[in-house]
């Protein structure tokens, strides 16, 4: 019987099990701790906590996960027992500042943003990885002339490097998308008014006037030219949601976006998109690698269970059913972010927390996976040129339809099909496939 209680380890996980880390509930949990940090260490900044205190003491508290886990189910989330556990834990000085002015949905959203953040770090380092391979893999390749392929049947030739280009393109085009998302922090307070920090800083202020008035000794009239106390809460407000982006790591945005879900969405595609991009590479590292084919192979091959004389591209399997599967998540986030209702969704928000993690989840397997696959990706010659003249020279018969006409190809062609050499039909220098890539060799860099 298994000894390891936990729900998920990755047992029917391969694409992504040992690469998932950065995504785990520890991960998440360590994330919602920081977004508490953030609070504390944002007021503090910006003089509305107390100097003496720092909200770095709550990364020391003691937690109970799977309470957090089980206690999660009565408010809908784990933030309202994560805080109860924060403050039971903190000192009597810092306790008071713990989740203040913050809702539920700030800690989450920006936890899963941290969360997000180190990631996509992660997907991108190894998208390089692919990007460099394949940069070498195709230049090394470049001339290595192969049948190409449309509706899986013979075309025209091509080159084993412009295929590789085609892929590299794609990873670089993903890694650009990565870079060019915004991971925004999100501080609006229980329905995104910021209305409990406006009073916690009008409080604040208030009572810093009043001690540097009597301090100064200034009397009212110095005091009425002061700015109106609404301009410099809202400035001070303001500051705080920016010092809190800049505690937790985070891009600050204008105001909070708890129903305006363009950073959950946008991340959702960037990463759909890196997983496709690995996915076609993977697609056509398949199908080269069929025992009929055989014209790549994987670094090292995958073993079977029954057929010892099996050597499975299982890198190619596992990222093709990341890219099987990555669609839908991000589907599910489209549809939450179109469905979040009011101030805060009711169940909208709740289905893109683990639609949103597993899609990281499956980006960071399949990046992997592919990094390794295109370092050590082997091209097999023999097999392409064997491949290559499995038409006896038709695969060039699009030019022959271009330089004979069309009737007369097709005469050709039936001849051929009829048991005649085509070199004897044709001048043999238009058959060299070598002669008929066109634009091959400048695609590929």
């Amino acid at each position: 019987m298994p000894t390891d209680a936990s729900f998920d380890l990755g047992l029917i996980s391969p694409a992504t099990a040992g690469r998932d880390q950065a995504v785990a509930d520890d991960a998440i949990l360590r994330a919602l701790v920081e977004a508490e940090v953030g609070i504390v260490d944002a007021l503090v900044a910006e003089g509305v906590a107390p100097a003496g205190i720092s909200g770095a003491a709550l990364r020391d508290v003691a937690l109970d996960a799977r309470a957090l886990a089980r206690e999660a189910v009565a408010g809908g989330n784990p933030v309202i027992p994560l805080v109860a556990q924060l403050r039971v834990g903190a000192s009597d000085d810092l306790m008071p500042w713990i989740h203040r002015g913050a809702t539920s949905q700030d800690i989450l959203d920006t936890a899963l943003m941290i969360v997000a953040k180190d990631a996509v770090g992660r997907i991108r380092a190894d998208l390089s990885r692919v990007e460099r391979a394949l940069e070498a893999f195709a230049a090394e390749n470049a001339d290595v002339v192969a049948a190409g392929r449309t509706l899986t049947q013979h075309a025209v030739p091509t080159t084993i490097g412009l295929r590789a280009s085609g892929w590299r393109r794609g990873a670089t085009r993903a890694i650009a998308q990565l870079d060019a998302l915004e991971l925004p922090a999100q501080f609006g307070g229980a329905a995104g008014t910021m209305a409990a920090m406006v009073e916690i800083v009008r409080a604040s202020v208030s009572t810093q006037r009043s001690q540097n008035g009597a301090a100064e000794g200034r009397h009212a009239a110095q005091a009425a030219e002061r700015p109106p106390i609404d301009c410099v809460v809202l400035e001070k407000v303001q500051a705080i949601r920016a010092a809190y982006a800049d505690a937790v790591g985070l891009a600050h945005l204008d105001a909070p976006w708890h129903t305006q879900r363009f950073p959950v969405t946008e991340l959702g595609d960037a990463v759909t998109q890196a997983i496709d991009a690995l996915g076609k590479m993977a697609t056509d590292v398949a199908t080269a690698s069929r025992t009929e084919i055989g014209e790549l192979a994987e670094p090292t091959g995958g073993g079977s269970s029954a057929m010892p004389q099996k050597q499975n591209p299982a890198r190619s399997v596992l990222i093709r059913s990341a890219a099987l599967r990555a669609p839908q998540l991000g589907a599910t986030l489209h549809l939450a972010s179109a469905l979040a209702a009011d101030e805060r969704p009711d169940g909208a928000w709740h289905a893109e927390w683990p639609a949103l993690r597993e899609l990281l989840r499956l980006a960071l397997g399949a990046a992997s996976h592919a990094a390794d696959l295109a370092e050590g990706l082997r091209v097999d010659r023999d097999a392409v040129a064997r491949t290559l003249a499995a038409t006896d020279g038709l695969i060039v018969s699009e030019r022959l339809s271009a330089v004979l006409g069309k009737d007369r190809a097709a005469e050709v062609v039936a001849q051929v099909a009829a048991g005649a050499d085509l070199a004897t039909l044709v001048d043999p220098a238009l058959l060299d496939p070598s002669d008929y890539t066109g634009l091959a060799r400048a695609w590929t860099p």
